[in-house]
């Protein structure tokens, strides 16, 4: 069953189909002349896409995408066009394609950049319908988002379009506040390495600011300033799911599932609910309930959900407590590799597997972290240094072991330690305890 659900998630949008021998450069080079050559999408050229959509009064669907990410997810643009569900969609709109961030205008373009791809619907005047495109997992995208459910989020955004006088107020929420950087490469750890543009006369893919790095770049000048990290910025854009809200991939955001305890259940979401809106905005897919999570004080605080069940409308309290974010995990996000070396020195771990977790006689509250990674080159090789091997097991860091997740010995480091700062770091290596001094860079 997972290949077919592959081949339907692969026909969201457009990267390349040229032969594996192509370098790079030349798969961007050529998705370039190709897509120009068809004439169907306008390419990385914002202002002409949205004077498009002021002249035919369209909206606009622009794909962020970026090309020489081959480590993400493989997409195939010919499969677009096959699909009987999108293109007869595809011709209501305005059709932009993003292939880099290059001079992207972080007012209009805010997004979960950990993605990578990301869909948004715009009007002409900047207002925002909606976002598609989201995932929890490093490569593995179901459960999260489908072709069927691409289509209703452009169904969706049309008949927003269409009732615009009726819902602008509604909309207004769906941007956010201006960035401190109006671009990425205005960002001070980006900005003597890139320029606005791509560089075709020279080498296009090392000219090319990708999504991740917008969101590192936004980390990296938080740590500049010496404060704490905010909640925000060290768990974006939670997955509804890290909630026990599961919604289905394949509706704009129709409950699937409510796990027991959760917040979702202590809110009275049921299986099959609708939800309409979210904060009081309208959604168009669990992207969207991303970013109002994302927007939501990590304090504690109440949001409203407009529900449709069983043809009756409904309101929904869901309560998030202090803390609630966490709940969230990171260790997928290409971001957090980042992070990874400020608060582990370049390690890279996960769950110790229930059998050598046996093996070694580990409780199952107590921590039990596989190091996959380390780190052998500046500036993550710091724990490699210290004497950090691949395969050792996290059972202790800084006197602790109840550690169970990656995502919560990163959030410990980075809230409660400083740079400079020595940490133990508790390991079996092949069942033998060691502790090894980590000093944090």
């Amino acid at each position: 069953m997972a290949r077919p659900f592959l081949l339907a998630v692969i026909a969201l949008v457009f990267s390349l189909s040229s032969s594996s021998a192509q370098t790079r450069e030349e798969k961007v080079r050529n998705d370039k002349k190709k897509i120009e050559a068809e004439g169907k999408w306008i390419y990385n050229d914002v202002p002409k896409a949205f004077a498009e959509a002021k002249k035919t009064g369209k909206p606009i669907v622009a794909v962020l995408r970026c090309l020489p990410c081959e480590e993400c997810v493989k997409l195939d643009d010919e499969l677009i066009d096959a699909d009987e569900r999108i293109k007869p969609l595809l011709e209501k709109f305005v059709t932009l394609r993003i292939v880099s961030t290059n001079g992207l205008d972080l007012s209009l373009f805010q997004f979960d950049t950990d993605q990578s791809f990301a869909v948004l619907f715009f009007r002409e005047d900047g207002t925002v319908y909606g976002r598609f495109g989201t995932r929890s997992h490093r490569k593995n995208w179901i459960g999260d988002v489908s072709v069927d459910g691409l289509a209703k989020a452009m169904d969706g955004a049309l008949a927003l379009h269409n009732d615009f006088a009726k819902v602008k107020d509604s909309l207004a929420a769906k941007r956010g506040p201006a960035p401190e950087f109006a671009s990425p490469e205005l960002f001070p750890t980006l900005k003597t390495k890139y320029k606005s543009t791509l560089d075709y006369d020279a080498k296009v893919v090392a000219s090319c600011i990708h999504c991740h790095q917008i969101g590192d770049a936004i980390r990296d000048h938080a740590f500049s300033k010496k404060e704490a990290l905010p909640d925000a910025l060290l768990f974006p854009y939670p997955h509804p799911k890290s909630l026990g809200l599961i919604l289905d991939p394949k509706e704009k955001a129709t409950v699937l599932k409510v796990e027991r305890g959760s917040e979702a259940e202590k809110a009275g979401f049921k299986e099959g609910d609708q939800v309409q809106k979210l904060a009081g905005q309208p959604l168009l897919s669990i992207a969207d309930v991303q970013w109002v999570l994302h927007h939501t004080p990590a304090a504690g605080a109440t949001v409203k959900a407009e529900i449709v069940r069983a043809k009756q409308p409904m309101e929904l309290s869901l309560k998030l407590d202090k803390g609630w974010r966490q709940k969230d995990d990171i260790s997928w996000r290409a971001s957090t590799w980042g992070l990874r070396r400020k608060a582990l020195g370049g390690v890279y771990s996960a769950d110790l597997p229930v059998e050598q977790r046996e093996k070694l006689k580990l409780a199952p509250e107590k921590m039990g972290l596989l190091i996959q990674h380390v780190g052998q080159y500046a500036p993550h090789d710091v724990a490699y240094k210290a004497g950090v091997r691949k395969d050792d097991v996290i059972v202790g860091f800084d006197g602790r072991n109840d550690f169970l997740r990656e995502t919560d010995l990163i959030a410990y480091s980075l809230r409660e330690k400083k740079a400079g700062d020595d940490v133990k770091l508790e390991l079996l290596r092949n069942g033998t305890p060691q502790t090894i001094t980590l000093k944090l860079p």
